[in-house]
């Protein structure tokens, strides 16, 4: 089982301690080299296996599925097949590592999630298209009947809604994808797919989930808020029917404690459709083990945005998978029926590029005639409802994807309401940074002053400001930004004084492990406050708007909630928030991180960092090594 959703923040973590990540690339290459001799290798490749083993512990620590043909300079294919511990993909299924036909090298296990994987999805990808009925076509056009449905505000053609054809599409493939940043209708999108699922089988059974708790809370508060916005009319007993719970996906799965799960290809899950929030989220060894344990029958919709982090664990699934929003001419023609519009007016962009190379896995090489592996499968939604073409936030948002440095920093200096940003480079955050994350909380360190005891309307407060940083540990890390709040929300609370160690009144708590016997998921948050008798319970907010208590002494792992990583917040949204970036360049600070952070912020932003640290950024998108791609092309019928 994989601890992404639970243990990590993020990469930083990984290379917080470099002496311990060095310890356990030595200790893999250590373990390696004695297998190779206990298995008869000879001394030299012996050697030369434990350095490749070194080298991809490092290259794994770092979100690398595999280790790149580049990444094993100086050691050679043939002394590696010889070392008794490096096998094929046709060869010894036992040996610890294996090297792919491009010369890619894994742990056998990786290689195994990677092939199961693209298996599953090729499964997926290459069912029988299904045909949509006239009945099912009139609600899905009656369902996007929108006045703004064919509004060009410079964020879509003018002609086509992509999220009516994401739901016609889902309805016809038992493999969807639909990318899109926060804004551009996701949980409007897949809300009208449930809905129509339900109307084409009233006993459709659908599960809904996400990688975390806080994620998976979001998702069923999302779809419950966005059911009021159904055209009017739709049948009681349809509406009633909509699944209002969502699950992290270990609860789905049945995690159990020692790392397996309930359910796996022998006991798969019994439902019908499995919805996916977050997807972007998935590593690649918990999105084997999840689609393992979906049945074969059953339709796959994976909702993400293909700009944001990448997983804690290695692999970018989701960025890999929807890569690809080009139709067949056969799928082109029959999504255009079913929404009511031209074919010709579904012009889709051209695939994006995955770590340098094109979404076919072979380098742009396709032959000529040939279909992509993963075609009819992914929709991309391009039109923002939450940030429009004149939005400040939008603009830079759009500036970071494409890695425009300049005007990137131009826009931050324009001075605009919606955008500040703190010149401030030095070891710890300037007097001006914590004047702006004090700012930040002003309303809720207020209300704590003024002593309102109101768990609602406190939690409401602290919800609309959050402080973002790159990294947990360090001067500028969320640990020490947390300390320094906690100090300043400890004067403002009612008798603080009386209170020893971390906690006191007002104190806000993330949760950092699930607990289903508490009724707590990784990320939620909390506040410190007293109860009747004058004893501290947290109070978290429930999906359903309850109120829910627990005493600090049975919480399980938590931190105070002041400040998070990036990471952390992801599927998290605020009205502002200050994004803390590191002292200097750092292999944490990419591209994809500025827009993760800059995208969750309603209405402000504020960014505290240099601009050489803000440059370095911009142009540093993430790269993961896998070959997830190739093993679905290899897969894929010729």
């Amino acid at each position: 089982m994989t601890a992404a959703a639970d243990d990590f923040d993020g990469p930083d973590d990984a290379v917080a301690d470099l002496d311990a990540l060095d310890d356990l690339a030595e200790g893999l290459a250590d373990h390696v080299e004695r297998w190779a001799l206990a298995l008869g290798g000879a001394p030299g490749p012996a050697r030369l296996a434990a350095e490749a083993a070194r080298r991809l512990s490092l290259a794994q620590r770092q979100g690398h599925v595999c280790l790149e043909p580049a990444a094993l300079a100086g050691i050679d294919r043939a002394a590696l097949l010889a070392s008794a511990v490096v096998g094929t993909p046709r060869g010894a299924p036992g040996l610890p590592l294996l090297l792919d036909d491009a010369g890619r090298l894994y742990l056998q296990r990786d290689f195994g999630d990677e092939q199961r994987l693209a298996n599953r999805l090729l499964l997926a990808a290459r069912a029988a298209p299904q045909p949509i009925a006239p009945d099912l076509r009139d609600l899905l056009q009656r369902l996007f009947d929108r006045p703004d449905a064919g509004v060009d505000d410079g964020m879509n053609d003018g002609a086509v809604d992509w999220q009516q054809l994401a739901v016609a599409l889902a309805l016809r493939q038992r493999l969807v994808l639909v990318s899109g940043g926060p804004g551009t209708g996701k949980t409007s999108t897949v809300l009208r797919l449930l809905v129509c699922l339900l109307a084409q089988d009233p006993g459709c059974r659908i599960a809904l989930a996400a990688p975390t708790g806080k994620a998976a809370a979001r998702m069923a508060e999302a779809l419950a808020q966005r059911a009021a916005a159904l055209p009017p009319g739709l049948p009681a007993e349809l509406l009633e029917r909509l699944p209002r719970q969502a699950l992290t996906l270990h609860r789905l799965l049945g995690a159990r404690p020692d790392g397996s799960f309930a359910h796996d290809a022998e006991r798969p899950l019994a439902i019908d459709v499995l919805v996916v929030d977050e997807a972007s989220m998935l590593d690649a060894a918990l999105a084997a083990r999840l689609l393992d344990a979906v049945p074969p029958q059953a339709r796959i919709v994976l909702l993400g945005d293909q700009d944001q982090l990448a997983a804690v664990e290695a692999g970018a699934v989701f960025s890999e998978l929807s890569a690809d929003p080009s139709l067949s001419e056969p799928c082109r023609q029959a999504l255009a029926e079913a929404c009511g519009i031209a074919a010709d007016a579904l012009q889709t962009p051209p695939p994006r590029r995955v770590g340098g190379a094109r979404q076919d896995g072979l380098g742009g090489a396709r032959p000529p005639g040939r279909r992509g592996a993963l075609q009819d499968t992914t929709v991309w939604l391009q039109r923002n409802y939450r940030f429009g073409a004149g939005s400040a936030i939008g603009r830079l948002a759009a500036q970071v994807n494409a890695g425009r440095t300049a005007d990137a920093l131009a826009t931050l200096r324009a001075g605009n309401p919606a955008l500040r940003w703190l010149d401030d480079g030095g070891p710890a955050p300037s007097a001006a940074t914590m004047a702006a994350c004090i700012d930040g909380y002003a309303g809720y360190l207020d209300a704590l002053r003024a002593g309102v005891a109101d768990p609602a309307v406190l939690l409401a407060l602290f919800d609309g400001f959050r402080v973002l940083c790159a990294r947990r540990d360090g001067p500028r890390g969320a640990a020490a930004l947390n300390d320094r709040l906690d100090a300043v929300a400890r004067q403002a609370g009612a008798r603080a004084a009386a209170w020893a160690g971390p906690w006191y009144p007002g104190r806000p708590v993330l949760v950092l492990r699930n607990e289903p016997a508490l009724r707590l998921a990784n990320g939620d948050v909390g506040l410190a406050l007293p109860d009747a008798e004058g004893r501290l319970q947290v109070v978290f907010a429930l999906s359903d708007g309850a109120l829910h208590r627990v005493a600090p002494a049975r919480l399980p792992a938590h931190q105070s909630a002041f400040a998070l990583t990036v990471h952390k917040a992801q599927g998290s949204e605020f009205d502002a928030l200050l994004l803390l970036m590191p002292e200097r360049r750092s292999a944490v600070a990419t591209r994809e991180l500025l827009y993760t952070a800059v995208t969750r912020a309603r209405r402000r932003v504020t960014v505290a960092g240099s601009a050489a640290v803000l440059g370095s950024a911009l142009q540093q998108p993430t790269r993961r090594h896998s070959g997830l791609l190739a093993r679905i092309e290899d897969a894929a019928p010729r």
